[in-house]
Formats: C-alpha cells, sequence, structure tokens
C-alpha cells in the first residue's frame, strides 16, 4: 500500500506542479494585457482631450488673429459688421452658475440630511427615487417648462413684487424671461446631481460615530456639522463641482428661457445670454469664416473655463485630503 501510495501521489504533485506554472504564466499574461489595455485607454483619453483642444484653435485662429485679447473686453456682437465680442456671454455663463450654485447647494445639504438623518424609513426610498428621477429628465424638458409654466408664473406674481421691494439689481419689465429665471431652472436641475452625491457620502459615516456622538448628547446639527461633515468632505465638494460642470455646460434650459440677448443689463431679470446658448443659437446660422470662428472661440473660452474649475477643484481636493493626512 506504500509503495502503491508513493507511486500514485508523485505523478499527482508533478500534476500540480505543472497546473500551478500553467495557471501563473495564464495570470501573467492576464495581468499583462489588463494593464497594457488600461495603459491604452488612458493614453486615448489624453489624446482624444488633446486634439479636441486643437481642433476648437484651429477653428477659432481667424477670430484669435484677428480680435486678440480685444475679443474678452468687447461685448459688441453683430454678424453685420463682423465685430464680436465674449463679454456678455462670458459674464452669463459665470453668473447663471454662480447664482444656480448658491441656491442648489444649501437646498441639495437639506435634502440629504433629511434623507439620511431625520426622515422616517418608509420615505427615504421613494424620495432617493424621485431625487433620481429629477436627475434623468432630459433638460430640454426643463427648458419647456421653464418656458411655458416657469416663466409665466413668475412674470405675473414674483417679478412685480420685486419691482416694488428688491433694488435696482431686480428690477425690469415683467417679462419671465431673463437670467435670474435661467439660473432657478438652472440650480433646479442640478440639485438632484449634487443631493444624490451629499446623500451617498453621508450614509458611508460609520454609524458608531454618530451614536456615539448622540450618546453625548450632541444635536442632529452638532452630529452633522461636527462629525457627518468632517468625514465626507471631499465627497461634498466633489459633488458640488459636479453639479457646477453641469451649470457651466447647459445649453437647451438655458436657450428657452435667459432670452438671449447680447446686451448687458444692471438687472439680473433682464435678457442676457451664456456661451452655450449662443452656440446653439448661431451656430447653424453663421455665414462667413469670421463669424463661425468666433463661435468656436467661444466654444474653447467655455472649455478652458470648465477646465480651470475642475482644476481648482482637484486642487481643493488635494488639499483637503492633504490636512486630513497631516491631522492624523
Amino acid at each position: 500500500m506504500r509503495i502503491s501510495e508513493g507511486m500514485a501521489t508523485k505523478p499527482v504533485g508533478d500534476f500540480s506542479r505543472v497546473i500551478s506554472d500553467v495557471t501563473l504564466k495564464r495570470q501573467y499574461v492576464l495581468d499583462l494585457l489588463f494593464r497594457t489595455v488600461t495603459g491604452l485607454a488612458a493614453v486615448f483619453v489624453l489624446l482624444l482631450l488633446v486634439a479636441i483642444i486643437a481642433a476648437l484653435g484651429m477653428g477659432a485662429w481667424p477670430a484669435i488673429h484677428q480680435f486678440g485679447l480685444h475679443f474678452f473686453s468687447s461685448s459688441d456682437w453683430n454678424p453685420v459688421s463682423e465685430q464680436f465680442g465674449a463679454v456678455v456671454p462670458i459674464v452669463g455663463t459665470l453668473i447663471t452658475s454662480g447664482i444656480a450654485l448658491l441656491i442648489a447647494v444649501p437646498v441639495s445639504f437639506g435634502i440629504a440630511l433629511f434623507l439620511t438623518e431625520l426622515s422616517p424609513g418608509f420615505l427615504k426610498g421613494p424620495l432617493g427615487t424621485a431625487i433620481e428621477l429629477l436627475a434623468a429628465i432630459p433638460s430640454i424638458i426643463y427648458g419647456m417648462w421653464g418656458l411655458f409654466v416657469f416663466a409665466p408664473f413668475f412674470a405675473k406674481y414674483v417679478q412685480p413684487w420685486m419691482n416694488e421691494n428688491m433694488g435696482p439689481t431686480f428690477h425690469g419689465p415683467p417679462m419671465g424671461i431673463g437670467i435670474l429665471t435661467a439660473s432657478l431652472i438652472l440650480a433646479i436641475m442640478i440639485i438632484p446631481f449634487i443631493a444624490s452625491v451629499m446623500r451617498d457620502v453621508f450614509e458611508v459615516v460609520p454609524p458608531m460615530l454618530k451614536e456615539s456622538a448622540y450618546g453625548l448628547g450632541a444635536t442632529t446639527w452638532e452630529v452633522v456639522w461636527n462629525i457627518v461633515l468632517p468625514q465626507t468632505k471631499t465627497g461634498v465638494v466633489g459633488g458640488i463641482m459636479l453639479g457646477l460642470g453641469r451649470a457651466l455646460g447647459e445649453t437647451m434650459a438655458v436657450t428657452f428661457v435667459i432670452g438671449n440677448s447680447h446686451n448687458l443689463s444692471r438687472s439680473l431679470t433682464m435678457p442676457g445670454n451664456t456661451i452655450s446658448s449662443s452656440l446653439a443659437n448661431e451656430f447653424t446660422e453663421a455665414v462667413g469664416e469670421l463669424y463661425t470662428s468666433s463661435l468656436v472661440e467661444l466654444g474653447l473660452v467655455l472649455f478652458l473655463i470648465t477646465f480651470v474649475v475642475l482644476a481648482i477643484a482637484k486642487l481643493l481636493l488635494f488639499r483637503l485630503k492633504k490636512q486630513e493626512g497631516a491631522q492624523t
């Protein structure tokens, strides 16, 4: 029996070693293939980014050569005389996105706080699903709702009160459309994105930390401010930047309600323009190389603005992580 057992175990050991060698070689090949494919994907993204910048730069070169830096200091936009300036679209883009963010961040924070800390259990699921469904609504639907429902209501009930009780920043004929209307529609659009991210990051905070704080007598606000937010500030900033990126590049909803006017005004209720709405309205009607090139340069400016915003967000996140490491 011993001889037979020895004779039986030897081939089995050799066979296991052969299988192990084959498995290791196969795993090495698969790992090499995986690293190669992911590396090529990363290089492809970088090449695509460079190609987009190059295409925009080439398309915008006639306008860059013709207007230079004057393009960024002029508010003229006259296709007949071929005089173009980007001040109005740039200012409109920054103002609408900024106002939308000022409105959306506290509202999103309240929604996320309610869903994670205050909402009854039977209400969390339906409310969370409703927030996610709002994020899935196409932007053109928001634009149509804003034009046919929100704008008439705003013109009839809100703007007359603003004209009587608020300063010149909110004075203007009650048309219902304008920069403030576009900002409000943008805020409604980005609230679901920011609220969803905040809710998800709030939920990953260890329950033991919050229960310990409650056990020491902390209120809900104290737990959120001193426990939840310090643990999730990186994710919160990321969600806010996601909403800002959506607001900067939004096109159709803004085009419906902003008024599409190339005039600067002190009042936020007056019509204005953004880079995205300018491109949507005029690109198909652009006649002549200089007109088309000026619109392409607007697209390049929007690309650079988005890039700068994302770079600042990355820098902020890096500093937050560095501070966390220093504290640890």
